[in-house]
C-alpha cells in the first residue's frame, strides 16, 4: 500500500507548488496565531489559489472559534479540516467536512476508545505530547504505542529524510505528515529536503 504525504505549515505558494510536483498528496495551513508558521486568509489564499489539481488543502486549527472555521471554508476552497486542540467530536462535526482529529500521544493513551470517541473522524493523526504545546514540536514518539483502530492513522512528530522509512516499516500509517523536517527555517520549505523526504517514502 502506498503512504500518502501531507506536507504542513505552508506560508509561500512556490513551497506548495513543489511539494505538488513532488508527490505531495496533500499540504497544510496553520491557522492557529501563536505558530511561526501561522497563515491568515488572504496569505493562505496566495498560497492555494490555482494549485495543481488531485492534491489535497488542509486546514489546521486549534480550539478555534466557530466563525474563524466558516470564513476559512468561505473563502477558500479546503478539502480536509485537521482539528489540533481539545475539540469534542459534536464540534469537529458542525461544519460539513471531513476532518482528522489530532492525539497528542503520550504513556496511557488509549487509542481505541479515541477511534470510538471519533468514529466521524476520517482518520486520526498521531503527534508528539509536549506540555503546553498543541503540535509541531519537532519531536518524535513511541512508535510502539500506537495500537490497531480501525481507522486511518496518520504519523506525525519528528519526522524528516533520516527516520520516516524506518517510522513507515514499523507503524505502517495510512499517511504521513510532516512540517519541521523539511524546513530551513519555520515555515520555509526546503526543497532540497521534500525531495530527500519522498525519496525515502518511496523507498520505504
Amino acid at each position: 500500500m502506498r503512504t500518502r504525504v501531507k506536507i504542513c505549515g505552508m506560508t509561500r505558494r512556490q513551497d506548495a507548488d513543489f511539494a505538488a510536483k513532488s508527490g505531495a498528496d496533500a499540504i497544510g495551513l496553520v491557522f492557529y496565531p501563536p505558530s511561526p508558521r501561522a497563515v491568515s486568509i488572504a496569505q493562505a489564499k496566495q498560497v492555494v489559489d490555482g494549485l495543481a489539481p488531485f492534491v489535497s488543502v488542509v486546514a489546521l486549527f486549534v480550539d478555534p472559534a466557530p466563525e474563524l472555521v466558516f470564513d476559512c471554508l468561505d473563502a477558500l476552497a479546503i478539502d480536509i479540516i485537521q482539528f489540533h486542540g481539545d475539540e469534542p467530536a459534536s464540534f469537529c462535526e458542525q461544519f460539513g467536512k471531513p476532518y482528522v482529529k489530532a492525539i497528542r500521544m503520550k504513556p496511557g493513551t488509549d487509542l481505541i476508545a479515541l477511534a470510538q470517541q471519533y468514529a466521524s473522524a476520517k482518520a486520526l493523526l498521531l503527534d508528539a505530547y509536549q506540555p503546553g504545546v498543541p503540535g509541531g514540536t519537532g519531536q518524535s514518539f513511541d512508535w510502539s504505542m500506537i495500537a490497531d483502530v480501525g481507522m486511518p492513522l496518520i504519523l506525525a512528530g519528528g519526522l524528516n529524510a533520516d527516520n520516516v522509512q524506518q517510522a513507515i516499516q514499523q507503524v505502517r500509517p495510512f499517511a504521513v505528515d510532516v512540517s519541521g523536517g523539511v524546513e530551513s527555517e519555520k515555515g520555509i520549505k526546503s526543497h532540497d529536503k521534500i525531495s530527500a523526504f519522498m525519496r525515502e517514502v518511496a523507498n520505504a
